[in-house]
């Protein structure tokens, strides 16, 4: 019931993000019935290997099931101030309030899990045509526990990750402290370009070593295993690089006496770094592996089949949401400078015009570390 009373506060933002995990959690509980479903009617003797790739499939819809939570549950003091402070004010503190951020998104993962529940069962109930039948098991009995035990999975994930990414401090109660220019470091810096570094001459040294070739899913080409190692840890390097790249172009912004507005963008460029780095760097991976994957399909090697697809829009649109509330808590963060400089007699359009240079440096950002992953990319595919 608490759940619900905090569910009549909802605003059009929190209904979104609401809405959004639901459907989301509803689409990897459909992956995961899909598996249980083929499993049921596989012939007897079928290999382990088999019921194990297709639940790798469902690894990556879990993966931005928790990484949208977390950065929707991240968020969250900073768009409610007042819900939290009245729940600090009722005596919560950190752990507990851990606790109902990380219960009202498992909330959303269960209504959305229970949604593919009812769909998987209608479509059981000889609704299913020859296409879908074999996709949910028709014909066949099914064993309670299992569709249960794979569900409780999607809410689970959701509120770990909700519950670990509520920070435990005294800001808490939505007084977000001031962005400041913050260092990054040289061992960031080292370990990032060493990253990519060794994983660029790894993948090369796995292409030209004469190896065995491994077929990669979806029609998307052969590699090597240890070149398939050397892509992941420089694609790894890539996203690390990303704090850097818009701390250096912040810095580039305000080189050579800038004007108000590229002061304003830069510095808050700087600030916002590492707040805005990692979901950018995972966006500008997601769009990499989008475009690679659409080249090598447009080619005339298909997806073989609509999973992969259904599993590159569910990431992507997963990524664009967790950069969209990553700006959206930025924003709060940065509401007290915004409202400071307004007093100061700063005019709406130096605002506007630090807020687009922002802008368009972030997207150079993404668009370079894409295509350098995207290259990387076709690289390793290329046997």
């Amino acid at each position: 019931m608490f759940y619900l009373r905090l569910a009549r506060g909802y605003r059009v933002l929190d209904l979104g993000r609401w809405i959004l995990t639901a459907a989301v959690s509803a689409a990897a509980a459909a992956l995961l019935l899909r598996a249980l479903g083929r499993a049921l009617v596989d012939p007897p003797g079928t290999a382990a290997a088999v019921s194990a790739a297709r639940l790798g499939w469902c690894l990556p819809p879990l993966a931005v099931i928790g990484w949208l939570s977390a950065a929707c549950a991240r968020a969250l003091p900073g768009q409610r101030p007042e819900r939290i402070a009245g729940l600090t004010a009722a005596g919560a503190g950190p752990v507990r309030i851990r606790l109902l951020v990380a219960g009202e998104t498992a909330l959303a993962c269960t209504a959305g899990s229970l949604l593919a529940l009812l769909g998987f069962l209608v479509l059981r109930n000889d609704i299913a045509g020859a296409t879908l039948a074999p996709e949910v098991g028709m014909g066949t009995g099914l064993p309670t526990a299992a569709p249960l035990t794979l569900l409780l999975l999607v809410p689970l994930m959701g509120a770990a990750a909700a519950a670990g990414a509520v920070p435990a401090r005294d800001t808490l109660p939505g007084r977000p402290t001031e962005p400041a220019v913050r260092p990054l470091g040289p061992l960031r810096t080292v370990v990032a370009l060493a990253a990519v570094v060794v994983g660029v001459a790894i993948e090369l040294y796995g292409l030209h070593s004469g190896a065995r070739p491994l077929r990669v899913a979806a029609g998307l080409g052969t590699t090597t295993a240890v070149a398939a190692c050397g892509w992941a840890l420089a694609l790894l390097g890539l996203a690390l690089t990303v704090p850097l790249k818009l701390s250096l172009a912040g810095r580039l912004l305000v080189a050579r006496h800038p004007r108000a507005a590229r002061l304003l963008a830069g510095r808050g460029l700087e600030a916002e770094a590492l707040r805005l780095g990692t979901p950018l760097g995972l966006l500008s991976l997601t769009l990499a592996a989008v475009a690679a994957a659409g080249v090598r399909w447009a080619t005339g090697s298909g997806p073989g089949g609509p999973l992969p697809v259904v599993e590159a829009v569910l990431i992507g649109l997963c990524a664009v949401a967790a950069v969209g509330v990553t700006l959206i808590e930025t924003r709060t963060v940065r509401r007290p400078l915004l409202a400071a400089v307004r007093r100061l007699g700063a005019p709406a359009g130096l605002l506007r015009s630090a807020a687009l240079l922002r802008a368009a440096a972030a997207s150079a950002v993404v668009l370079v570390t894409a295509t350098a992953a995207a290259g990387l990319t076709a690289l390793a595919l290329s046997r």
